[in-house]
């Protein structure tokens, strides 16, 4: 088993090889490089644009002038690993973290990336999810919807588990 992961202070679990990374770019080549694997988790998502170019220098401060920045896509690492035509792992689970239309939005991505399987939730500031230790998720394929309980995140973990094996045994969710 491999985690490709960005910077965090989270120790590395045990029993897995981790590869760290600091840009989108880096961790596209890191997860193909991992490849082949019987089911690849998107579990976070890396920010969508990067600066053009990176600058040698700070930016200083110019009578009050705002710097301006050109920014370019980063890869969309859950799209490139569900498209692939050689070496696609059997199963693609992404994730949709979302504010309004949880549903509708995740079923969009779903077909826009071409994954098998979308773990969807409302992160809305009033739900309280980011940051917290609770979710309340949706299980988005093509197959249905599947509605979670509010769990705590590592009954949430289980479960997605769970139904990755289950997937995996020829279940359809």
């Amino acid at each position: 088993m491999t985690l490709v992961s960005g910077p965090t202070t989270l120790p590395d679990p045990a029993g897995v090889t981790t590869t760290r990374v600091e840009t989108a770019r880096e961790m596209l080549a890191a997860v193909e490089a991992a490849l082949p694997a019987d089911v690849f988790v998107a579990a976070a998502a890396v920010a969508d644009w990067r600066v053009a170019s990176e600058g040698g220098e700070k930016i200083k401060k110019e009578g009050g002038k705002t710097p301006t920045f050109a920014l370019v896509e980063n890869p969309d690492i859950l799209a490139t690993v569900s498209k692939r035509t050689t070496g696609r792992p059997p199963l693609v689970v992404g994730f949709a973290a979302e504010t309004e239309k949880v549903i509708e939005h995740a079923r969009a991505k779903l077909a826009r990336k071409g994954c098998d399987l979308i773990v969807a939730n409302d992160v809305s500031p009033q739900t309280g999810i980011m940051g917290g230790d609770r979710n309340r998720v949706h299980l988005v394929s093509a197959a249905g919807v599947k509605d979670w309980p509010d769990l705590d995140k590592r009954e949430v973990a289980a479960r997605l588990a769970q139904a990755i094996a289950d997937r995996l045994n020829g279940g359809t969710q």
